[in-house]
């Protein structure tokens, strides 16, 4: 918030600030009522919190609290204000779900809307129930919510490895992170375990099965864990907040962090160990930074690329990895540790003794900041053969010609300002001669750095003594106090050189900087425009290749997620498909510079998009050291980020575009099938009607022409099956039908389906299975009897004649589970789920009379009613199709004794 140098607050910060408090102050409230599972007390708390604002007067409405039958969480809603629930239909019943446009309209100070992860009814506003408390807030009203810690979108995974049970309602991290007030109801696992066997989470008998599964001791500890973490994530991103908005540097030392400090002296990796033991020990976050300095840009190419080995081991380790800019190392590190409150400083200390006229490194941090806490571990003495392999890991030193052609150019300069000064010398006097020396001496820092500049300043002042003070044409001085000239011009000189050469340091700096991020710009700016694929590629290795200089080549994945081969261009590497696949599948980089196959001459990145992997980037480097420095690396990753979402972009695009034609295409199908069903309807019912008649009077007829007769009634009755099928489908798929739901048995239904198909399955064996148990069930009748008709129609088709034919129905979690099999030719392997789809027809349909859509109503029907319904191939052979329709808690039946002794229930089955 402050700037470093001066404390002026920087006025874009400020204004930003203001806005941010501006929109703030607009908003309502959000308090979350977090907890590491249920039962914990989080509705109480919640309900409790509200009473208590209600008692001082406060507009406090309940917009939906889920209670769960607990008797003491039910008393605290006396004397609150409840808004009425909302009425919304689904699949043909009527569910109650929290009334958004009612609570905007009533617009409280305050609304209480218990579990925030909540999925609304399909036909709300809003999918989500977070989405409708964002609309609350932005309307601004205050909001109190509850959030188990499994809800949370990033611990969603985490929670599901540890209980072994995934929870599909999950909440985005930024509703939690950007609350007003957080809280945290805890309860110590025994605890709650007590609260489960009284019965004031669950009813005892689903405590018992709770308490065996996912409320074990274990899992409660875990959870517990993750939320009271969770919990002090937030508030540390509180405290961070605060310091930013206040310009507070001093370290707050709320968290134990590290920091450390690898610098250009060997033996670094030792002190990268310790640092990550420390780390691991204390269970915090650690970082690695190296400060280059104008002085640390002159090392040698193999001290340089010691230090980027060092860089990858700590990035290893688990480090945050850091290069910066700055002129003292010392301030640049204690401006860093203050910015992520980071209290603790690991550095190395020599493996001799220090010098004991100068101060270590340590002192000197500890002497500038006296609230960072510096540990020194020493580090290793150097090894003879790890100077061999810098040496062989550098590249060659530049020619000797190349390395001291700026001097010779610094010298130049000097020379030529000692000619304008011999020039201009009858008119000016040896201050203003002076004063041009000083000039060629800052031209030549400017252009050729330090040291040149330094060997600039020795001329200068040599040319300014021989030639210009008296006597001439000797380094002698006639008078003393040309000498005190001489140290001060001298003096003057070094200064500007050191300024000129900070300044030119961070202009290269600050170019380099401008220049990642323009070639990031230009890149997006490019990629989101592209359509296909193929584009994506050609962009990519132009800005790529373009930026550092390598060869690339990209691999995308085809449906079954193997990676097909690059296009060979004129620079493509060549790539191995092996270690592709295996970045691919593993989600990891691979080859150069990595822990897998670092053999390898070429460096492979997943390509990771939101939903998934697309692909694997491949990259050649010409310079190897280029890509381990952590910019450079950090750079590429970004280029590899944008390839993987211009991917996905694309594949979406495709997606949507398919989706758009095959609507349209089902929408067309779809009222071409509604026209012809209607229009033939009409017809095929008088031709229905005659053939019937006319078979059914054959009397005077012979057996050649009645048994014409039987077949013309046959063929019209299968006609006006077919017409239905169409006119079914097509009004299944408009959403027409409207589902006439009874509690009643299913045995009857199956009855009326095999008496619908007595013809077609006369040659067949029939034998029906259901349990004495079973009980009724919700279903439309007439609906459930077409499903059992096809299914029946279709064993009846593709088996042979004495093929036996079984219905069978059971009670399994909580759904009725009916399937009707045969022990016929069965179905093709794979083609389980494609028998499903409208106009699909088994392997005999040359031969097989049908339009395939008789499945496809089955299974439309089947999902109307909220139940599934599939294909399976038994081990012994045949077919299965199995469907599921909810079980539901059936009415109970009156009971009555009539004049028999007999109650009422039993007598109606009975007679």
């Amino acid at each position: 918030m402050a700037d470093s140098k001066d404390g002026r607050p920087n006025p874009d910060e400020l204004l930003d600030r203001v806005q941010r408090e501006q929109e703030k102050a607009r908003r309502g409230k959000l308090k979350i009522f977090f907890g590491a599972s249920a039962g914990v007390g989080k509705t109480y708390a919640m309900l409790n919190a509200a009473r208590q604002l209600r008692a001082q007067r406060h507009d406090v409405v309940v917009g939906i609290a889920e209670t769960h039958g607990r008797a003491e969480t039910v008393a605290l809603l006396d004397g609150l204000e409840i808004l009425p629930l909302k009425d919304i239909e689904y699949r043909g019943k009527w569910l109650k779900e929290f009334d958004l446009d009612a609570a905007l309209k009533r617009r409280p100070v305050l609304i209480l809307i218990d579990e925030l992860a909540h999925t609304n009814v399909p036909g709300s506003r809003h999918a989500k129930r977070w989405q409708d408390i964002e609309e609350l807030l932005a309307a601004g009203i205050d909001v109190y919510t509850t959030l188990n810690v499994q809800h949370l979108e990033s611990l969603n995974d985490i929670v599901g490895g540890i209980t072994g049970i995934r929870v599909w309602e999950t909440v985005p991290d930024r509703i939690f992170d950007q609350a007003d007030e957080i809280s945290l109801l805890d309860l110590t696992p025994d605890e709650l375990l007590q609260r489960l066997k009284e019965g004031k989470v669950y009813i005892p008998q689903q405590a018992e099965g709770a308490i065996q599964n996912f409320f074990r001791k274990g899992n409660l500890i875990a959870l517990r864990e993750l939320s009271l973490r969770r919990t002090a994530d937030r508030v540390d991103d509180q405290m961070r907040t605060y310091r930013q908005e206040r310009a507070i540097e001093a370290v707050w030392q709320t968290k134990e962090s590290l920091l450390v400090c690898v610098g250009p002296k060997p033996g670094a990796e030792k002190v990268i160990r310790g640092a990550a033991r420390m780390a691991s020990q204390l269970g915090v976050d650690w970082h690695a930074v190296y400060v280059e300095t104008p002085k640390l840009q002159r090392l040698p190419e193999a001290e340089r690329a010691r230090i980027l080995r060092t860089l990858k081991f700590a990035h290893e380790l688990g480090a945050q990895v850091a290069t910066l800019a700055g002129h003292d190392a010392i301030e640049t590190l204690i401006d860093y540790a203050h910015s992520r409150n980071l209290a603790k400083l690991v550095v190395g200390r020599d493996y001799k003794g220090w010098m004991l006229w100068r101060h270590s490194f340590a002192d000197r941090i500890g002497r500038r900041s006296t609230d960072l806490d510096v540990v020194q571990i020493v580090r290793d003495a150097p090894s003879p053969q790890a100077t061999v392999a810098s040496a062989r890991f550098s590249p060659p030193r530049p020619r000797v010609e190349n390395l001291w052609h700026p001097y010779a150019q610094a010298v130049a300069i000097c020379v030529l300002a000692a000619v304008v000064a011999t020039m201009l010398s009858p008119f000016i006097n040896l201050v203003n001669t002076a004063i041009l020396f000083l000039l060629a001496v800052v031209v030549a820092a400017a252009r050729y750095g330090r040291g040149p500049a330094v060997l600039a300043a020795v001329v200068s002042v040599g040319l300014f003594d021989f030639f210009f003070v008296p006597p001439r044409f000797s380094f002698a001085a006639s008078d003393a106090q040309y000498l005190l000239t001489f140290g001060v011009m001298l003096a003057v000189a070094l200064i500007f050189v050191k300024l000129a050469s900070n300044l030119r340091y961070q202009g290269r700096v600050t170019e380099n900087r401008e220049g990642r991020l323009r070639a990031l710009y230009e890149m997006a700016r490019d990629l989101s425009a592209v359509l296909v694929p193929e584009q994506i590629i050609d962009l990519s290795r132009e800005f790529i290749e373009g930026t550092f200089g390598v060869k690339i080549a990209i691999l995308l994945a085809d449906e079954r997620d193997k990676l097909q081969p690059a296009t060979a261009g004129h620079s493509a590497p060549t790539v191995d498909l092996g270690i592709a696949q295996w970045c691919f599948d593993h989600v990891e980089p691979a080859g150069f510079s990595t822990n897998t196959l670092a053999g390898s001459p070429i460096l492979y990145l997943p390509l990771r998009a939101p939903m998934r992997t697309r692909g694997v980037l491949a990259v050649e480097p010409v310079n190897p050291r280029w890509l381990l420095i952590p910019e450079q690396r950090r750079q590429l990753d970004g280029f590899t980020a944008l390839i993987a979402t211009a991917l996905e972009r694309v594949h979406y695009i495709e997606v949507a575009q398919n989706a758009i034609v095959k609507i349209e295409s089902e929408r067309l199908r779809n009222s071409l099938l509604s026209a012809l069903s209607h229009d033939l309807r009409t017809p095929l019912t008088a031709l229905v009607g005659l053939a019937d008649a006319f078979a059914q009077g054959t009397s005077g007829l012979s057996p050649s022409q009645r048994e014409a007769a039987q077949a013309i009634r046959d063929q019209a009755f299968r006609m006006s099956s077919l017409v239905n099928n169409l006119l079914d489908m097509a009004r299944l798929q408009a959403g027409e039908v409207r589902l006439r739901r009874e509690w009643q048995p299913l045995e009857e239904v199956i009855g009326s389906a095999l008496k619908a198909q007595e013809s077609q399955l006369a040659r067949h064996n029939i034998r029906v299975a259901l349990p004495a148990d079973l009980p009724l069930l919700d279903f439309d009748a007439v609906l459930i009897e077409r499903v059992l008709s096809n299914l029946l129609e279709n064993a009846a088709k593709y088996t042979p004649p004495g093929t036996e034919v079984v219905i069978e129905a059971a009670l399994v979690d909580q759904e009725a589970r009916i399937s009707v099999s045969d022990n016929g030719p069965g179905l093709a392997p794979g083609s389980e789920e494609a028998v499903f789809e409208k106009f699909t027809r088994g392997e005999r349909e040359s031969s097989t009379p049908g339009v395939g859509l008789g499945l496809a109503i089955c299974r439309a029907v089947v999902e109307a009613h909220g139940g599934r319904i599939w294909a399976e191939r038994p081990p012994g052979g045949g077919a299965r199709f199995v469907f599921t329709l909810p079980a539901g808690t059936p009415p109970e039946a009156p009971t009555f004794t009539d004049e028999q002794g007999l109650p009422g229930q039993e007598r109606a089955i009975h007679e």
